[in-house]
């Protein structure tokens, strides 16, 4: 149709102009107007040096034979050249099993297991912990300063935390076991998330967390966001103004540390909890600074309500559960088609 146009107009203005007012470049219209027919398919010609078809027989049968029906092309080569026996290159054996469509992984591996997804919620605080180690630059090129950190993930409160030279199962089995106590919790009642390091999957956390009762939960293989709590701390821990590039000594990354965490828990609001601090949360304030906020903002709409066009403000809304890992909806209706 657009060819037709360019037709009607070229007549009058030419070919060029009739393109540039359609839109339409030349080398289409040239091209819609005299079409190439189809250029007819030649037969690839054989190679003199290919493998005839008893070769290529023999080869198929040697790779599906017991001993290499689970070995790599390379080590099917070198184990017939150890015996004296040249059948084809690597290169032609993998052609040959792309042909065949088995160009796969042959190799028998070890196949793990897929870790379940987790799907925690925490309704209230001390409900579900989540827990990591961080490094710390140390003074000098391959030393560090390793930071245990334990977050409640509905308040966000830091409920205990360590600084250490190395990292070790026994300490972090001493933290916890501390925090337990300190915050005076029902371990039957916790939940105790961590991802799949060392320390988090070792022996003794695991059986400290047995004897108290603790549920314990794991993320995934290479699944960071299955501990976004923890790394999101970490990284405002790490964005702080004032945060060197490396500690002098491991006294200077706890001086560091104390003064982070207090402001962390009782001056930092937190936008996942309606900009509470989590020090708020973690102790049940939250619902009462609601309510002067809401007291504030509605005697600022009453002075000035013409600065409010959507209405009464209302402060952030409280979270009434936290996550890690929502269950996924899935839609129950089925697709009818007429």
């Amino acid at each position: 149709m657009m060819i037709a146009a360019v037709g009607e107009l070229e007549v009058v203005i030419g070919t060029k102009p009739a393109c540039e007012v359609l839109g339409v470049t030349r080398a289409t219209v040239y091209r819609r107007r005299s079409p190439q027919s189809a250029r007819p398919s030649r037969q690839r010609r054989r190679s003199p040096r290919a493998l005839s078809e008893p070769e290529r027989k023999e080869v198929i049968k040697a790779l599906h034979s017991e001993r290499f029906c689970d070995v790599a092309p390379g080590e099917v080569v070198a184990t017939l050249l150890d015996e004296g026996v040249y059948l084809a290159s690597e290169r032609t054996i993998y052609r040959i099993l792309a042909a065949e469509g088995e160009s796969g992984e042959r190799r028998n591996q070890l196949v793990h297991p897929a870790h379940r997804r987790p799907e925690l919620l925490a309704t209230k605080p001390n409900q579900l912990w989540t827990w990591d180690i961080t490094k710390l630059l140390g003074p000098a090129k391959w030393t560090y300063y390793y930071l245990y950190v334990i977050l409640d993930v509905f308040s966000r409160f830091v409920v205990g935390w360590m600084m250490a030279e190395r990292e070790l199962a026994t300490l972090a089995k001493r933290l916890i076991e501390e925090t337990i106590a300190k915050q005076g919790v029902n371990p039957k009642k916790l939940t105790i998330h961590a991802d799949r390091g060392s320390s988090m999957t070792s022996k003794p956390v695991a059986l400290l967390l047995a004897d108290l009762g603790v549920t314990k939960s794991h993320s995934r293989s290479h699944v960071s966001n299955d501990n976004c709590y923890s790394e999101s701390q970490f990284k405002t821990l790490k964005y702080r103004p004032g945060f060197p590039d490396r500690f002098g000594s491991i006294q200077d990354a706890r001086a560091f540390s104390v003064p982070f965490f207090d402001w962390y828990n009782n001056d930092h609001r937190h936008c996942g909890i309606g900009m509470m601090t989590p020090e708020v949360m973690h102790h049940g304030r939250a619902q009462e600074l609601q309510v002067q906020r809401q007291a504030v903002l509605s005697a600022a709409y009453a002075t000035h309500p013409e600065r409010f066009p959507k209405g009464a403000p209302r402060p952030w809304k409280l979270p009434t559960a936290a996550w890690i890992n929502p269950p996924e909806i899935r839609s129950t209706t089925k697709e009818v088609t007429h």
